[in-house]
């Protein structure tokens, strides 16, 4: 079934995220195939500076070449500066800061970073909801899966995250919508927590 490969490579990557940056590579590699990185990233038009955070850039830009929005809509916004990793700069703190109230950072991230191999449909900070498109894995073309991801509350804490999936098969000449185990959403929600707290923790 596709959303348990889903599940297990979320667990995958968390397990690769700790101990290298193996997955980061991997995904540089998938993006740059058909051209080099700073080709992708000058055509995409991305808001993100590719000298200051290459990954972030590229995600953007390859949002933005695929949906012809950014990762965070037209104009984007700054992980950094949610995150208050720019501290230094001050001439625009007012508007993120009031964005990063919103909703918890490390769990925004997290969730980001745990589905960031899946197509992004919107995410919208300030409602704290994350939408991805239809995924398939190349050895299950017939099935695929969606999530809906909502984060609520600034805590990081369980009671903040839900993560809804829907699945469906293809029978010619249709999809037909498959019934999803609600525990597979828990392990989704798990996987995103545990890369929340791992932000978090690097981040102190």
């Amino acid at each position: 079934m596709i959303l348990t490969r889903l599940i297990i490579s979320f667990l995958l990557l968390f397990v690769f995220s700790c101990n290298s940056n193996k997955s980061d590579e991997e995904m540089k590699d998938l993006w740059s195939k058909a051209q080099t990185t700073g080709e992708i990233v000058n055509r995409s038009g991305t808001v993100f500076n590719s000298a200051t955070n290459k990954d972030l850039a590229m995600r953007d830009a390859e949002t933005r070449l695929q949906s012809g929005g950014g990762l965070f809509g037209g104009k984007g916004i700054s992980l950094s500066g949610v995150l208050n990793n720019n501290k230094d700069n001050n001439t625009n703190s007012t508007s993120t800061t009031s964005i990063s109230m919103s909703v918890n950072p490390y769990l925004w991230k997290g969730a980001l970073e745990t589905i960031d191999f899946m197509p992004l449909n919107s995410a919208d900070q300030i409602g704290g909801t994350i939408i991805t498109d239809w995924y398939s894995t190349p050895d299950k073309q017939k099935e695929r899966c969606k999530l809906n991801i909502f984060i609520s509350g600034k805590q990081l804490n369980t009671e903040n995250l839900k993560v809804t999936s829907f699945c469906q098969e293809f029978k010619d000449p249709i999809w037909v919508n498959k019934k999803t185990d609600s525990k597979n959403n828990i392990k989704i929600e798990n996987a995103i927590l545990n890369k929340a707290k791992k932000l978090k923790l690097q981040s102190s």
